[in-house]
């Protein structure tokens, strides 16, 4: 097994393949050599730039890996379409689950294609599309308390966690005009960003990302700490970008 101490990830083309970036850093982590600009290539872009986490969990179900994705997107999931789950999974994996999780009870594809029906907006019907095709595909959605024991159980695991997140709340930063990505404290919106989350220091209660931006606020390089309660922030607010998620993407052995 692969260790996380030993993640690695590249440095981003430009401002809009973060996403793709950290997905081509999860793909090595697991033995699965691949060109970068194959990946950021075969990643479906939005019509204003970057991309989904459930658009890349699509693009690793192809390739045969087994992803999971904890969503905190009340744009799009309705908590009471979720209730804890009563017994293991069937589908002969050998992990057990995280307590306290929480699974779809009514059919999420027929939930979806009927808020599809009464909700518009460009960016909110490219992401009910894009999980409508995830799910059709094989991929699972779920819900959890976003802490960090739930980050632990994957981390003990040495399992990497691709996070869709806002910069903006991250690295404290200005908010950016999104026709030059231009810091603007005025103008400007909120800004997403995708990182892996890969590793912990217990002895300053801090998690370890792998970030493909550069430069950033945090460290000359792509690794740095940062403390949970700051991280898990940031996760939660990026639902202002469509994200606000866990993405768990797993060998399909």
């Amino acid at each position: 097994m692969n260790s996380l101490h030993d993640f690695q990830i590249l440095p981003q083309p430009n401002e809009i393949t973060c996403g793709p970036t950290c997905l081509h850093a999860v793909y090595r982590f697991f033995d699965d050599e691949r060109p970068l600009q194959e990946v950021i290539s075969e990643t479906p872009q939005l019509e204003d730039g970057g991309t989904l986490a459930v658009l890349m969990g699509r693009q690793a179900l192809q390739r045969g890996y087994r992803v999971k994705i904890y969503t905190y997107n009340l744009r799009i999931f309705d908590p009471s379409w979720f209730e804890l789950r009563s017994e293991q999974p069937t589908n002969g994996s050998a992990e057990r689950p995280p307590p306290l999780e929480r699974v779809p009870k009514v059919n999420l594809i027929e939930k979806l294609e009927e808020q599809r029906r009464v909700k518009i907006g460009v960016r909110m019907s490219s992401a009910m599309a894009a999980y409508l095709s995830f799910l059709r595909a094989g991929g699972e959605i779920c819900m959890h308390d976003l802490s960090k024991p739930l980050i632990r159980h994957y981390l003990e695991r040495q399992i990497p966690i691709l996070t869709g997140l806002s910069a903006t709340y991250l690295y404290q930063s200005s908010r950016e005009r999104q026709r030059d990505m231009r810091p603007d404290d005025i103008r400007g919106t909120p800004t997403g960003h995708f990182v892996v989350i890969c590793g912990e220091d217990r002895r300053v209660k801090k998690a370890r990302v792998a970030d493909p931006y550069l430069p950033n606020p945090f460290a000359k390089d792509h690794y740095y700490e940062v403390n949970f309660d700051r991280l898990i922030c940031a996760i939660l607010l990026g639902v202002l970008t469509y994200d606000a998620n866990l993405t768990i993407i797993q060998p399909g052995d």
